[in-house]
């Protein structure tokens, strides 16, 4: 692989290849735009300067999710302990119509279940999106959140009962 000896063209066209989804990883699991864009571009940088580590070359966009889950991860637990709030949690006075008129011409449903998951309790929007978004097993999830197997099936299973609750409500 080029990338391993710092071609820039080759770092780039992996880059291009994986953004849009390491991005969106991140942004489900810390939801701020731009703290989901630094740690996107953070992972990015750590993978290339450890990229002589990766055995196996063909597994490198799930090497790199792994390095953008436990990075957004890091960053969710850091905010959770400071105790600050994503601005785009915050809901204005101000309403802005236009943003109002593109979430009432919103009708796809996976749109509308993903709004759901950020509504539920932040250990359930987390597990629930790595469980059921981000593909990862009950085992690799209890790694990440660092709690056991034992308790990770009964968070998983209660966030899905908790979704299930907000969206019957909905409909």
């Amino acid at each position: 692989m080029l990338c391993s000896t710092g071609n820039q063209r080759a770092q780039l066209e992996i880059y291009n290849r994986y953004y849009k989804a390491m991005y969106n990883t991140s942004l489900r699991i810390i939801r701020d735009t731009y703290k989901a864009e630094d740690i996107m571009q953070e992972s990015f940088l750590t993978a290339f300067s450890k990229l002589e580590l990766l055995k196996d070359k063909s597994v490198f966009g799930s090497w790199l999710k792994r390095i953008v889950v436990n990075n957004s991860i890091a960053e969710y637990n850091k905010t959770t302990k400071e105790g600050t709030i994503a601005l785009d949690d915050v809901k204005y006075k101000v309403e802005d119509t236009i943003g109002l008129e593109e979430e009432d011409t919103q009708k796809d449903k996976v749109a509308y279940i993903l709004k759901a998951i950020k509504q539920l309790k932040s250990n359930y929007s987390v597990g629930l999106t790595l469980h059921l978004i981000e593909g990862f097993d009950y085992e690799e999830i209890a790694g990440i959140m660092n709690i056991s197997q034992g308790n990770c099936r009964t968070l998983i299973s209660r966030a899905k009962e908790s979704l299930r609750q907000k969206l019957s409500v909905s409909a």
